[in-house]
């Protein structure tokens, strides 16, 4: 088996602050990623780990890495009913 070379990959993660504190993390690219952690330097270790786990997951398959996203994130107002 030839040797592989390791590729640095980015991806997007999205931060739900929660009303008991702390924040959900997602992954777009990787939607079984779901996690959780304290501050925000917490939560993007535990993405991290949790995109480095699953790669390694998809890796040892011996199916294809998901790309990294290209997520546009834009805001959008609405009327709410008073």
């Amino acid at each position: 088996m030839q040797g592989t070379i390791d590729v640095d990959k980015t991806y997007t993660i999205t931060l739900r602050p929660e009303p008991e504190g702390g924040y959900t993390v997602r992954v777009p690219a990787l939607p079984e990623i779901v996690t959780f952690g304290e501050t925000e330097q917490e939560t993007r270790a535990m993405a991290k780990d949790a995109i480095e786990l699953v790669l390694a997951s998809h890796h040892e398959r011996g199916e294809e890495i998901p790309h990294s996203d290209q997520v546009v994130v834009h805001s959008v107002s609405v009327a709410v009913p008073a």
